[in-house]
């Protein structure tokens, strides 16, 4: 197995990443990582969904890669670090993995081609070109309500057959699909669920892990639902779980990250809730939901 393969498993964080004034917002992207290098987290993605990626020139993600492996490297962490790339080009795609060759990084998540709709001949075309040419190991997203195409178990067992392809970031078709791939798949090929609401249902299907925006919140009892799991304690994983059910689904009433930013904003982590347009600020219905929420969350935990 890579370096990455042998922690491409348990709880990751796709991290927000924090603007202020329409910049890259570094102090708090330094806090960021400290507070939660110092939480029970296995790996941070960087600039993918979560993190506004798309909207992040070159610059800024060279920059964000750049302030979080320095902050890990000063707190000692080996958290290692994956970073999100999409696009609908296969040419511009293998330059952007030029481009990044040298960067602080262990891998890369890279996303479905979105809006061409290719046959599952171009998926597998397209990530066998990607995985021959990246300097580091891929871990596939699969996510067919955003890029309209589904990777089929077929396509990603062909695909889990490349030595460069390690991973799979599953918000798929179907809950069948996911079980069917789980049964299937290489020994060492990790599948890792990226639907929140999903994620003990998925882990209790077999999934090494999840990529978890909510974990933002309530980061230790995301992951004690894995470790207690992991040691077959199905009981107590659900009651842990059923701690951070409701958040899963709370983050995700208006577009993320705008609720996830609103909470981090309103508990002191990141100084700002701004995101980028075409996203927009939380509105006021759900800001008044988000802080009696955090609220009756400080309540219970007595602070």
């Amino acid at each position: 197995m890579t370096g990455l393969q042998e922690h491409l498993h348990g709880l990751w964080l796709p991290l927000v990443t924090p603007f202020r004034d329409g910049a890259l917002d570094e102090r708090s992207l330094r806090r960021l990582t400290r507070h939660y290098s110092g939480q029970a987290v296995d790996g941070f993605i960087l600039g993918a969904t979560s993190g506004e990626g798309m909207t992040l020139r070159g610059v800024e993600l060279e920059r964000l890669v750049a302030i979080v492996r320095d902050e890990l490297a000063t707190g000692h962490s080996k958290i290692p670090i994956c970073l999100g790339l999409s696009g609908a080009d296969t040419s511009r795609l293998k330059e952007r993995l030029d481009a990044t060759a040298d960067w602080p990084i262990d891998g890369y998540l890279i996303a479905s081609p979105y809006y061409v709709r290719p046959s599952q001949r171009g998926l597998l075309a397209h990530f066998e070109a990607l995985a021959d040419h990246a300097a580091w190991p891929l871990a596939l997203y699969n996510i067919p309500y955003r890029t309209s195409v589904n990777i089929t178990n077929q396509t990603l067992l062909r695909l889990a057959e490349h030595s460069n392809i390690i991973g799979l970031k599953d918000c798929g078709a179907s809950r069948e699909q996911s079980i069917a791939l789980l049964r299937d798949r290489p020994a060492d090929f990790r599948v890792l669920t990226g639907e929140d609401a999903n994620y003990f249902e998925a882990l209790s299907d077999g999934a090494d892990g999840g990529i978890v925006l909510s974990a933002h919140l309530e980061t230790a009892t995301f992951a004690a639902v894995h470790a207690e799991l992991k040691r077959g304690n199905h009981d107590a994983a659900l009651a842990r779980w059923q701690e951070v059910a409701d958040l899963t689904r709370l983050l995700f009433t208006e577009p993320s990250p705008a609720p996830a930013k609103y909470w981090l904003w309103r508990t002191g982590l990141i100084d700002s809730p701004e995101v980028r347009l075409p996203m927009v600020e939380v509105g006021s219905e759900l800001a008044v939901q988000l802080d009696r929420e955090i609220e009756r969350r400080m309540q219970v935990a007595g602070c």
